[in-house]
């Protein structure tokens, strides 16, 4: 069973995994199927769901909201995170010319009322800004945070995909603070581990979400070197650590860094939501993280 953790000094307590339903459009449920399979996942403790404005195309909110209409009472068991100030292009969208980024308090309240309606709820538990923007006014950020809290419509207020630096931005003009930096995590990327993302998390003893953990896929299917060492040194871990799959030693992986990263799981299989839960009884040592470092980076630590 998943625990519920705290994630930041005065934030929201959500669970260890994270359902991600950026791909719920594509897995070919109707909305009871979409409800039984949000109810499977509950019942395994992974309460805490991910959502963007813009994911499927500005669909998934509304899927979701479909089936949570079905049982309204399971509203009261989940924590819902969504995203926000990516603006895209597209049939739904003709008047824009290119995707860029709108983190204007106009925006951002525009766009809460929006996933709001779309996920039939009263209230978001916690908001990101999905991406650093050059033109982000960090007071007129403020401003749409404190409206958002005052009126009940957020509960807490977060980033994705921030550097350090603009972490610090706009924690300088909140009150409250930021809940969570939500990064790509994976053996394939180390950004995050490398460039202070991770430092200022434990710094401020605030929980990252890690996206992407899998790698997108790459790291099963990939057949640059990278990939194909890093798949090969996962494949020694799983038998060592007794995994089922190297999905468990990801996750495993993921998990070991001290700032304690919340992994979203992207699948909308039950079985591999499982497994994912499952992989909380791994214990990785530092060498075997390190091993997947070198496999990663094709050279021995400095």
């Amino acid at each position: 069973m998943v625990q519920k953790v705290s994630i930041a000094p005065q934030g929201p307590n959500l669970s260890e995994l994270v359902q991600g339903y950026w791909r719920v459009g594509d897995w070919g449920m109707n909305p009871h199927q979409r409800l039984d399979f949000l109810k499977q996942h509950v019942d395994l403790g992974v309460t805490t769901v991910d959502h963007a404005d813009i994911y499927g195309n500005y669909e998934c909110e509304r899927l979701f909201g479909e089936a949570l209409a079905l049982d309204k009472s399971i509203r009261q068991q989940i924590e819902i995170v969504t995203k926000c100030n990516i603006m895209l292009c597209g049939d739904k969208t003709p008047e824009r010319k290119v995707n860029h980024y709108n983190s204007s308090k106009q925006h951002i309240v525009a766009s809460v009322e929006n996933s709001l309606r779309n996920l039939q709820v009263e209230n978001i538990d916690v908001l990101l800004l999905h991406r650093a923007d050059a033109l982000m006014d960090a007071d007129e950020v403020a401003d749409a945070f404190a409206d958002l809290k005052s009126s009940g419509k957020v509960s807490h207020f977060g980033v994705s995909n921030f550097t350090p630096r603009g972490f610090e931005l706009l924690q300088s003009r909140l009150d409250a603070p930021l809940v969570t930096n939500q990064v790509e995590i994976n053996p394939l990327n180390f950004d995050v581990t490398e460039d202070g993302t991770l430092d200022l998390m434990q710094t401020l003893r605030t929980r990252p979400m890690a996206w992407s953990c899998l790698g997108g896929g790459s790291i099963f299917s990939g057949t640059n070197e990278q990939a194909v060492r890093v798949r090969e040194e996962l494949e020694a871990l799983k038998e060592e650590l007794g995994a089922s799959s190297i999905d468990q030693v990801i996750y495993a992986w993921v998990r070991k860094l001290p700032s304690k990263p919340l992994a979203i799981i992207g699948s909308g299989k039950i079985e591999r939501v499982e497994s994912a839960v499952k992989s909380l009884e791994l214990t990785m040592t530092n060498e075997q993280w390190y091993r997947v470092w070198i496999a990663s980076k094709g050279h021995g630590v400095p």
